[in-house]
């Protein structure tokens, strides 16, 4: 059965990595009023809310990605905002990091994104990124390099489209990410011979994060302020940890290099 819409009222949203985190906060707001389109990773979900359809999507599966498409658009030929908030991180030496393990990031963060937006027909864009685009911190590469490539490419597609897209570049956040990457990276982290130190402080400032970052809640208040606006800008640089990342980004290369050689120097020594 296809949807009704009263237009005067509500709009119709999809949100991809409804699970937990910055997604599950997103549609707990959005379905208050509106009909969204919840992404999940687990088939056998069943959330509650009579404005939540929900439907399964696992980006490391991409053959589950046009079966998603096709359920979408067989309830609904509208949807003015996408959400693409799903996203893991992978990382670790780059040394250590396999092949299979860097296409599961691109997989993830790019390609399944690109993939699902592209096969709808939608109205405005939203990418909840990372201040990891900015390119500058160790031991999480293929993050980094994988949230830059989301930036350019959406970037790009909007202005050859003429659609509506708008990066996110958050700081640290209060999410379970930090966690589950932790436990998702065990294999790239185990062998850190040479990188102790660096190691112990990666799983540190992880688990700091988890309750030391940005609220969700502030993150979402954002996210619904920026979906209002009839012309927002196509980025937006939150929190004051992004902020500095986003100014630090903008020194030369070389500079770059050296403070960040400096900083890793000076853990070795602590």
């Amino acid at each position: 059965m296809r949807l009704c819409y009263n237009t005067l009222m509500s709009k119709v949203y999809v949100i991809t990595g409804s699970t937990s985190g910055i997604g599950k906060a997103l549609l707990e707001e959005y379905s208050k009023e509106n009909t969204v389109f919840a992404g999940y990773r687990n088939e056998n979900l069943k959330p509650e809310g009579r404005n939540i359809i929900p439907f399964y999507i696992d980006y490391t599966k991409p053959e589950t990605i046009k079966p998603a498409i096709d359920f979408i658009k067989s309830k609904t030929d509208r949807i003015d905002t996408i959400i693409n908030a799903a996203g893991c991180v992978v990382a670790g030496v780059i040394d250590n990091i396999s092949l299979q393990d860097l296409k599961r990031q691109f997989d993830v963060n790019v390609f399944g994104a690109i993939e699902l937006t592209g096969g709808l027909d939608v109205k405005k864009i939203i990418n909840i990124s990372s201040m990891s685009s900015f390119g500058i911190y160790p031991f999480i590469a293929p993050y980094c390099a994988s949230k830059r490539a989301l930036d350019i490419l959406f970037n790009l597609w909007g202005l050859e489209s003429g659609k509506q897209v708008i990066s996110l570049k958050l700081g640290a956040v209060a999410t379970p990410i930090w966690s589950k990457s932790i436990k998702e990276n065990e294999k790239s982290l185990s062998d850190v011979s040479g990188y102790e130190k660096e190691y112990d402080y990666l799983v540190k400032n992880a688990l700091k994060n988890e309750t030391k970052g940005m609220p969700v809640s502030k993150i979402v208040k954002k996210v619904i302020e920026i979906d209002n606006k009839q012309k927002p800008k196509p980025s937006y640089t939150i929190g004051f940890d992004a902020k500095a990342a986003e100014l630090f980004s903008h020194l030369p290369q070389t500079l770059i290099n050296h403070v960040i050689e400096n900083k890793l120097k000076s853990m070795r020594k602590d």
